[in-house]
C-alpha cells in the first residue's frame, strides 16, 4: 500500500485521498441513517435556543437597542464565513470530527489533536451550562405551579442558600446521553420532532408579536452607537454556530457527500431569518429599555396582556434549549471517538455498541461529565470554560480550506467556498476579533487544558497514533 501519509512526526496527516484506508479499526462502524432534513434539524436544533430566549433581550435591553438586530446580522455574516468552510470540508471529508477531522488531515497531527482536545472540553462544558439554564426555567415553572423544591436540589454549592447540587440540571445530562445511546436513528427522529415544535413555537411568537409592534419603540435604533451593535455581535455569536457540532454527524449521513454541506447552510439560514424576525418583533413590542433581560418575550407577551402566551413561550424555551445539549453532546461523543479511532486516545473508547452502533461508552463518560459540571459548578464559571476552543476551530477550519484548495485542487468537492480565500480569510479575522473579547480567566483555563493536552500527546498519542504505528519513522 505504501506510505499514506505525507510528513513526519507532529505533521504527519491522514490522507484524504486515502482516508478509509485510516479508519479501519474493527467494531467502530457508524450506522448512517441521517436524511438532509434529520442533519438539518440537529444543526438548527444547535442554533436556535438561548440566542432568541435569552440572549435577544440580553443584548436588546444593555448593549444594543433595538439595534440587537444588527447585532445578529454582523454575527451571522461572520458565523457563516466559517459555515461556508465547514461546507466545502463536509463534502469532501465525509468522516466524524468535523474541525479534528478536516484540521488532521490538512494541517497535521498536532494541529488536530489541539483543536480536537480543546473541542472535547467546550462541547462538554456547553452541555453542562445548556443543562443549568433549562433547570432554572423549570424550576421557575414548579414555583408557579405552586411545587416547593428543597433548596439543597436547586443549585451548585455557593448560588444559594442551602444550594448543595443542581439535581435536575445533572440528571439532564445523564437523559441525553442515554437517548443519543438508543441509536442515532431513534435518537434523531426525537431531535427533528423537538426541533419542529420550537420551531413552531418561534412562529408563534413572530406572528402573533407582529400585531402588537408600536414602531415607536424603535427609535432610536442606535441607542449604544454603532459600538454597541458591534459589542452585541461579539456577544450573540455564540448564538449563531451549531452547525459546527451538527457536523460531527457526517459518517452517519446517508450521503455525506451531498447531505451536509445542504445542511450546514440550510441550517444557518433557517436560524437568522427566524433570528432577525424574532429580534423585530421583541424591540418592537417594548422599549429596548423595558426588556426582561433573562426572560425578553416572556415578559413582553405579559405587557401586551397575552399571559397565556407568555407561558407557552416559556416552556418553548426550555423545549428550544433542550435541543442545544442534543447537539453539543452529540459533537462532542464524536470528536472524542474520531480521535480514539485514529489512536490520539485510547482505542477502548472508540468501540461502538454491536447492534445501535453508537460510541456507547464515550457517551456515557460525556454525559457523567457534563452532569458533574451542571451539579456542582456555577453556570458563570462553567460558562467561561467554553467559547475560546469553538473560536478556534473556526480559525482552523478557515485556514485549512485555503490550504488545501491550493494544494490540492484536483480533489472532487460537492461544494467550493465561494469568492476564495477572500471568504474564508474574512471568517479567520472576525473569529480573531471575538477571540479579544473574551476574558483573563478563559484564557487562563485554555492554557491549563492545552498543557495537560500536550502531555498526553507528547506522553501516548504521539507514539500511538494510528499513522505512528502503520508507517514508523525512518
Amino acid at each position: 500500500m505504501g506510505r499514506l501519509r505525507p510528513g513526519e512526526g507532529i505533521l504527519r496527516r491522514k490522507p484524504i485521498e486515502h482516508i478509509e484506508e485510516t479508519e479501519v479499526v474493527e467494531g467502530t462502524s457508524l450506522d448512517k441513517s441521517l436524511g438532509l432534513w434529520q442533519l438539518t434539524a440537529i444543526g438548527v436544533g444547535g442554533i436556535i435556543g438561548a440566542g432568541i430566549f435569552t440572549l435577544a433581550g440580553t443584548v436588546a435591553n444593555g448593549t444594543a437597542g433595538p439595534a440587537v438586530l444588527v447585532s445578529f446580522l454582523i454575527a451571522g455574516v461572520a458565523s457563516a464565513c466559517a459555515a461556508l468552510s465547514y461546507a466545502e470540508f463536509a463534502g469532501l471529508i465525509p468522516k466524524a470530527g468535523s474541525a479534528y477531522t478536516y484540521g488532521y488531515a490538512v494541517l497535521g497531527e498536532f494541529a488536530g489533536w489541539f483543536i480536537g482536545w480543546d473541542l472535547l472540553l467546550e462541547y462538554t462544558a456547553i452541555v453542562a451550562v445548556v443543562a443549568i439554564g433549562i433547570s432554572g426555567y423549570f424550576s421557575f415553572l414548579v414555583e408557579e405551579m405552586g411545587a416547593d423544591l428543597p433548596q439543597w436540589m436547586l443549585g451548585a454549592p455557593g448560588t444559594g442558600t442551602g444550594h448543595r447540587v443542581d439535581l435536575f440540571a445533572a440528571v439532564l445530562c445523564l437523559l441525553i446521553a442515554w437517548l443519543l445511546n438508543l441509536g442515532i436513528r431513534t435518537a434523531a427522529r426525537f431531535e427533528t420532532f423537538v426541533v419542529a415544535l420550537k420551531v413552531l413555537v418561534v412562529l408563534l411568537v413572530i406572528g402573533v408579536g407582529v400585531f402588537h409592534i408600536n414602531t415607536a419603540n424603535y427609535h432610536p435604533f442606535f441607542p449604544f452607537g454603532l459600538s454597541g451593535a458591534f459589542t452585541g455581535a461579539a456577544t450573540v455569536f455564540f448564538a449563531v454556530f451549531g452547525y459546527d457540532a451538527m457536523s460531527t454527524a457526517a459518517e452517519e449521513s446517508k450521503n455525506a457527500q451531498q447531505y451536509m454541506p445542504k445542511a450546514i447552510i440550510y441550517s444557518l439560514a433557517i436560524s437568522m431569518v427566524l433570528y432577525v424576525a424574532a429580534c423585530l418583533v421583541l424591540t418592537g413590542m417594548q422599549n429596548y429599555k423595558d426588556i426582561d433581560p433573562e426572560s425578553g418575550f416572556s415578559t413582553a407577551f405579559k405587557s401586551v396582556g397575552l399571559d397565556a402566551l407568555a407561558d407557552v413561550i416559556a416552556v418553548g424555551a426550555i423545549i428550544g434549549i433542550l435541543t442545544v445539549m442534543f447537539t453539543f453532546m452529540l459533537g462532542v461523543t464524536r470528536v472524542w471517538f474520531s480521535m480514539s479511532r485514529d489512536g490520539l486516545l485510547p482505542t477502548w473508547f472508540a468501540k461502538t455498541h454491536p447492534t445501535r452502533h453508537v460510541p456507547t461508552r464515550v457517551t456515557w463518560i460525556v454525559g457523567a461529565a457534563s452532569a458533574v459540571i451542571a451539579g456542582f459548578v456555577p453556570i458563570g464559571e462553567a460558562a467561561e470554560l467554553t467559547n475560546i476552543g469553538i473560536l478556534l476551530a473556526f480559525v482552523v477550519v478557515c485556514v485549512a480550506v485555503i490550504v488545501l484548495r491550493y494544494r490540492q485542487p484536483e480533489l472532487p468537492r460537492t461544494f467550493r467556498t465561494p469568492w476564495m480565500p477572500f471568504v474564508p480569510a474574512l471568517g479567520v479575522v472576525f473569529s480573531i476579533w471575538l477571540i479579544t473579547f473574551l476574558k483573563w480567566e478563559t484564557w487562563v483555563r485554555f492554557v491549563v487544558w492545552f498543557l495537560i493536552g500536550c502531555v498526553i500527546y507528547f506522553g501516548y498519542s504521539y507514539r500511538r497514533s494510528v499513522l505512528a504505528t502503520r508507517h514508523p519513522a525512518d
